[in-house]
């Protein structure tokens, strides 16, 4: 079986696992590049050396967390291999990642968020700041939300997360306000939460909600890199000062382990930090 042809089998398994065709395109795109390097080979011709040399190629360019997604999909593209019989020995198996930096997450100090909330010019613009900041959630889950997704009562949504799965997260009583004016002020039929400008009316795609908070920075004439996922960031840095313990904000963040919420303990000590520079 050459390469191309295992492709078309381990795709069509995420797809019934309910992988996201976000992160299938982005597998797509890895496959593509370890084809052009080693050809469409057949896979018992593949070696662990040959994976070696063409990860190694990759380390000069790509930073250690890059690198490491590259080699997760080797490994995971290989193991599925193996484990289908497809492949007696499985040549990936002593692969092993960058070892990466502990880094602190960049979160938004409090005078950046009013800054923001200042320049914010349409109550669209208003409403998804708001839903951003006081939810934590990510872009990909914002694309997606519906309006049916709203329970107003608890001041709280369903999102659908990474892997399909579902939560709960709520949001402040601002927020609900600011929602439901930007609701009121549409005449559209569309079921998604944040729709474009344009005609016809659409769902808000991910490179649009990211230009849109961009705009907000360049407006508001904000130093710091504004990005969605600095939003989660600092969501969980407010959590963390106000006393929040690591397993709850694991649950409202929606991770499935419990490691990846460890980071953000570092939070506290790096915000008390920023404020001193800032302040003294």
């Amino acid at each position: 079986m050459i390469l191309s042809d295992l492709w078309c089998q381990y795709e069509a398994d995420k797809r019934i696992q309910g992988f996201s065709p976000n992160t299938l395109k982005a597998y797509a795109l890895q496959l593509k590049m370890l084809i052009s390097e080693l050809g469409d080979l057949d896979i018992s011709d593949i070696t662990l050396n040959m994976l070696k040399e063409y990860l190694a190629k990759q380390s000069d360019r790509l930073k250690p967390s890059s690198l490491g997604h590259r080699i997760r999909f080797v490994r995971s593209l290989f193991r599925f291999a193996y484990e289908e019989t497809y492949l007696p020995p499985n040549p990936s198996l002593k692969l092993r990642e960058p070892k990466m930096d502990k880094r602190i997450p960049k979160f938004l100090m409090e005078e950046d968020v009013i800054h923001l909330k200042i320049s914010c010019q349409t109550l669209r613009e208003k409403a998804l700041l708001e839903f951003l900041y006081s939810t934590g959630c990510r872009i990909g889950e914002v694309e997606k939300i519906n309006i049916e997704d709203l329970n107003w009562e608890n001041c709280s949504a369903i999102v659908n997360g990474k892997g399909s799965k579902q939560r709960e997260v709520y949001f402040t009583t601002e927020c609900k306000v600011w929602l439901k004016k930007y609701l009121a002020s549409r005449e559209d039929s569309c079921k998604a939460l944040f729709v474009t400008d344009t005609n016809p009316v659409k769902r808000m795609a991910i490179p649009t909600l990211r230009w849109v908070l961009k705009r907000l920075a360049d407006r508001g004439d904000i130093e710091a890199n504004i990005y969605p996922h600095r939003f989660r960031h600092t969501y969980a840095c407010q959590l963390l000062d106000n006393g929040a313990p690591l397993d709850f904000i694991q649950g409202m963040l929606g991770h499935e382990k419990a490691s990846t919420t460890q980071i953000y303990a570092q939070l506290r000590g790096e915000r008390r930090r920023e404020l001193y520079r800032r302040f003294f």
